[in-house]
């Protein structure tokens, strides 16, 4: 066994100071270890003999010092819920928010709360993001900071009002727009309430009474402001574009709302267009032969709406023949085998040439005799799929329109907003599902034509609809876009500097971005606010002015968006428009019918929240979803009228997932009520009542950065961790009982060697548990915090130093040092946990007995420790002393380490001088050295004794010192020299110290005595 102690310094100095550094306090009394008479539910030290419950019975256990406190070692069944609860009350969790925020201080912490939406009850996904925000602010309020936090909550959209909807009553079509917004808020508001009492039962601090709704009034209309400002800017425009689509709700939908379907069916097909028109290259490459163009498209439906064929001009092209039919096709070089194998069969290649070599090349459309296809250039062909060539429909695809602007194609759509083929689509076609029976009917065509060469069913990932879950499709419609094109730039730069958690989630971010060629922000709906526009009654024209919008925002400041469809169109407009729009007889205008997107909804709340006129946040920390969605909204819309990000720090967490690793959502039916997880569900003894910190604990140790599995045995680990640390909070709160901090704590100096050791390690575990609150680490708190009271305290401290707390007088020094020392750790473990734990860190304050008024624990700060507890060399010096305690607890397997005597036999040197000082006689039943040993007595020697009696069991071992900076390197042997005693057992202490049996050790006797 090798040990090394690591001493700070070098030469004469070091040594001098390693010898009189932790010289021992002269207390008078003897001291020793033995079995607790209260035991706590941990796990032994090694080698110590597990002995019974109450060793002080009979007449001497009044002279016995046990723990008292009335802090619960458990709590059971609903103890723990109606314990919360009561705490809440008592500790005045609801005035915490105000009273922190009436704090004469400078430093302010703001975080800005993603509003949840209002569309059902709580569930587990709100407790994880809810929870970690709060353990944010409490542990910013306690640094010192004063804390904005104002939660919110997202009211309007497509999925409340597809809820309404769905609901039992009358018919969707006979319900008026006012009809359904009265019940989509009546909803939305009954949502709000259960959520926002579940979040108080949970603890959250905030400004409850001031919440913010995106359907407040004067939400709405500085909302309506800020579109207008963003108009002005030339932002905000109309144009008819292909947008993701939703059938099934009829509305538009941005990228955010989309969810995607990995195992949806397409039928994938291979097309013929035949070369109607060859370029000059390709008239010599074809020899005046027919050949036709190759495509493979997984939407068959779109085919009718073809006005192109893209390629890539950099790649090769090539000429084939098939072996099976003769035909002769173009496609990719690159794809000749692949393709020629899909369609079992074989390519001979007649030539090559160069994608360039394609231009002003015409093709006929694979449906409609004589109309005819360009081929056209295009950044957006790959070879990773299909045939190199590119079936362009500009009305159902974003690179396909972009194409057809540029070349000045036609851009009409064939598909309405129910889903279903126009008039326009022919007479096979028209009222035809596009993805169902018109899929169909395109590829029967395209057999007739004997343009198929192939239909397969293709299982691939493709975009639903995130509240109905079925299939959307990219249709080309009149929409309001934000020109995010010109604010892009801008708003990765200031990205850039934005601190992310993890830093991995900025370039995800800015990718998104990149991605996302332009913002929808119109729908087709009537829950949300209204985009205040004028559309005339018979030109493709629209009003919007600063008179307009100045006379809506003022109407919904006081009224509401309601008016946009309660008040007739003429009181919609200021006098001074309307009657240079044909006055109230001869209106030529109406109000539009389109609302705002919700993620501009929430998108803008940094303006409505924010305070100051910087209006940035400390911190935004959402779901891993948000970052195309509500993170992207905000910092899009701040950049566009602010010119900055609305937040200094994002942080990300990951989804919450079921027990069998599925994500969990509304949609899927598959969500944990919270509720059943803090009260218990109907059969208790399956779902049992864990209390809210079993949550916020499992929320705190969960690796919050990817995704986060939550289930029984997760909850169960969980509340056994809280059970273990209850348990270490009783032996602590029980041991400082008729302590008093000012008038009995003694200096660190004179405090024993074990107990400055242990204030030591208290230092380095606050600075570290700060260091993990700062990276918003909080797994790394909990694991710390696990590591210091089960190993540090429960498995070493607490075992050595019972005898001392039990057995001396109550107001000896020795046992003083003690309790100086448990009450600082108490201290710094309660608020180390605090912002975590809030119930059990108040609970806990109500029972600190020498608290005379008990105070809030967030009312009194962060942990406090000082800077004489760190002791360069203590470390190591105990260290070395317990690499002997070990070698003799492990020659004494399950065996009571207070029936042997030890003798430590240590040549000559620093070793020993070092181990000395634990021990200043040869011999001692009384000393920190064989309080640490916990046996009868320990001896130390510098020679091997001259004999030994037969029963003695010998170890060896070496102790490295190593000075630092290598100039003094000493190895060190020792023996450890295992005797089993010959002393009887005090009847008092259970020590075997006694003289005879029946008897009182000397230090028993003089305690019992006064």
């Amino acid at each position: 066994m090798r040990w090394g102690l690591r001493l700070r310094g070098s030469g004469p100095a070091a040594l001098s100071a390693a010898r009189n550094l932790w010289r021992p306090p002269r207390l008078p009394g003897r001291l020793g270890w033995r079995a607790t008479p209260w035991r706590l539910p941990v796990r032994p030290v090694t080698g110590a003999h597990d002995q019974p419950q109450n060793p002080s019975s009979g007449q001497y256990r009044d002279s016995v010092l046990l723990p008292q406190t009335r802090f619960p070692m458990k709590l059971l069944g609903r103890q723990q819920p109606d314990t919360e609860m009561e705490i809440q009350q008592e500790c005045g969790f609801s005035e915490l928010y105000s009273w922190q925020r009436e704090r004469k201080i400078k430093t302010e912490f703001c975080l800005h709360d993603g509003p949840p939406y209002a569309n059902g009850d709580p569930h587990v996904g709100h407790a994880l993001n809810k929870i970690l925000k709060d353990i944010v602010n409490r542990y910013h309020m306690m640094r010192g900071s004063k804390i904005h936090f104002v939660p919110g909550w997202d009211c309007h959209g497509l999925p409340i009002e597809m809820r309404v909807l769905s609901g039992p009553g009358r018919k969707v079509q006979d319900l008026s727009p006012m009809e359904i917004r009265e019940k989509a808020r009546s909803f939305a508001k009954a949502a709000i309430e259960k959520q926002k009492s579940a979040f108080i039962r949970w603890g959250i601090m905030a400004d409850w009474d001031n919440c913010y709704y995106t359907f407040d009034k004067k939400y709405e209309a500085k909302q309506l402001r800020n579109f207008y400002q963003l108009y002005e800017k030339g932002l905000i425009y109309r144009s008819y574009k292909p947008v993701f689509w939703s059938p099934s709700s009829r509305t538009a939908l941005a990228e955010a709302e989309l969810e995607y379907n990995l195992e949806h069916v397409s039928h994938a097909i291979y097309v013929k267009f035949p070369l109607l028109k060859p370029s000059s290259k390709l008239t010599s490459l074809t020899a005046g032969t027919s050949a036709s163009f190759l495509i493979w498209t997984t939407q068959p439906w779109t085919i009718p709406a073809n006005q192109a064929v893209c390629y890539m001009p950099d790649s090769k092209y090539a000429v084939v023949k098939c072996s099976k039919s003769g035909d002769h096709y173009i496609l990719a070089a690159d794809k000749v085998t692949s393709v020629a194998s899909v369609l079992e069969t074989t390519f001979e290649v007649i030539s090559t040439f160069s994608g360039e070599d394609l231009e002003s090349s015409t093709c006929a459309h694979p449906l409609i005799p004589d109309k005819e296809s360009p081929l056209l250039p295009a950044n957006h062909v790959t070879m990773t799929k299909g045939t190199g060539l590119v079936h362009t429909a500009p009305a159902h695809g974003m690179e396909d329109y972009s194409v057809a602007v540029q070349h000045n194609l036609s851009t009409d759509c064939l598909v309405n907003e129910e889903g279903v083929f126009t008039d326009e689509a022919g007479p096979e076609l028209k009222h035809k599902a596009v993805l169902e029976e018109g899929t169909d009917i395109v590829i029967k065509m395209l057999q007739a034509t004997k343009n198929l060469l192939k239909e397969e069913k293709l299982v691939h990932s493709y975009p639903y609809d995130w509240r109905t879950m079925k299939p959307v499709v990219i249709r080309a419609s009149k929409q309001w876009f934000i020109n995010i094109t010109d604010i892009k730039t801008t708003a990765k730069e200031l990205l850039r500097k934005v601190k992310f958690i993890p830093a991995s989630a900025q370039s995800a971010m800015i990718e998104m971005m990149d991605r996302r060629p332009y913002w929808c922000i119109s729908r087709q709906r009537v829950w949300g606010v209204p985009i205040p526009v004028f559309h005339h009654k018979t030109k493709d024209e629209y009003l919007i002015n600063s008179q307009t919008i100045d006379h809506i925002t003022k109407l919904v400041e006081e009224h509401g968006s309601d008016i946009w469809w309660t008040l007739p169109p003429e009181q919609l407009l200021p006098k001074e428009v309307l009657s240079k729009v044909g006055g109230a007889d001869d209106l030529e205008y109406v109000p539009g019918q389109d609302i705002l997107d919700i993620w501009f909804d929430s998108g803008i709340s940094w303006s409505h929240v924010l305070p100051g006129n910087e209006q940035r946040a400390d911190l935004y920390l959402e779901g891993k979803d948000q970052l195309g969605g509500w993170f992207q909204s905000s910092l899009l819309t701040s950049v566009a009228l602010k010119k900055q990000a609305p937040f200094k720090t994002v942080m990300i967490h990951g989804f919450t997932l079921g027990d069998k690793g599925e994500k969990m959502s509304k949609s899927l039916g598959n969500v944990i009520d919270p509720d059943i997880v803090i009260n218990g569900g109907q059969d208790q003894r399956k779902e049992p009542p864990y209390g809210v910190d079993v949550l916020r604990w499992w929320v705190a140790e969960s690796n919050i950065f990817s995704e986060v599995t939550i289930n029984p045995s997760a909850l169960n680990a969980a509340r056994d961790d809280i059970s273990k640390l209850r348990n270490t909070l009783r032996f602590l709160l029980g041991n400082v009982a008729g302590f008093n901090p000012e008038t009995d704590s003694v200096h660190v100096n004179n405090m024993y060697v074990i107990d400055q050791y242990m204030l030591h390690l208290l230092q380095d575990l606050a600075n570290k548990i700060t260091e993990s609150y700062k990276q918003y680490d909080f797994g790394k708190v909990i694991r710390l915090l696990r590591a210091f009271y089960t190993r540090e305290l429960s498995n070493f401290y607490f075992s050595i130093i019972k005898d001392r707390l039990y057995c001396e007088n109550a107001s000896d020094p020795k046992r003083r040092s003690c309790q100086t020392a448990l009450a600082e750790i108490l201290d710094v473990i309660v608020r180390s946990f605090a912002p975590i734990l809030p119930h059990l860190a108040e609970e806990v304050f109500q029972h600190i007995p020498y608290a005379t008024e008990p105070k809030s624990v967030f009312r009194t700060g962060w942990i406090h420790t000082s800077s004489i507890w760190k002791k360069p060399g203590l470390e190591e010096a105990i260290e070395s002393a317990c690499a002997m305690r070990d070698s003799f607890l492990k020659s004494i397997p399950g065996k009571n380490a207070a029936e042997y005597e030890v003798i430590i036999v240590i040549e000559p040197g620093l070793l020993f001088e070092i181990i000395e000082m634990l021990q200043a006689e040869e011999t001692s039943s009384s000393s920190q050295l064989n309080e640490l040993m916990m046996a009868s007595q320990t001896t130390l020697l510098s020679q091997e004794p001259r004999t030994l009696a037969a029963d003695v069991t010998e170890l060896k071992g070496t102790f490295l010192i190593n000075l630092e900076g290598g100039d003094i390197r000493e190895e060190s042997s020792y023996k450890v020299i295992v005797v089993p005693t010959t002393k009887e057992k005090c009847p008092r202490c259970w020590k075997y110290t006694a003289t005879s049996s029946g008897t009182l050790c000397p230090r028993c006797a003089e305690v019992a005595g006064k």
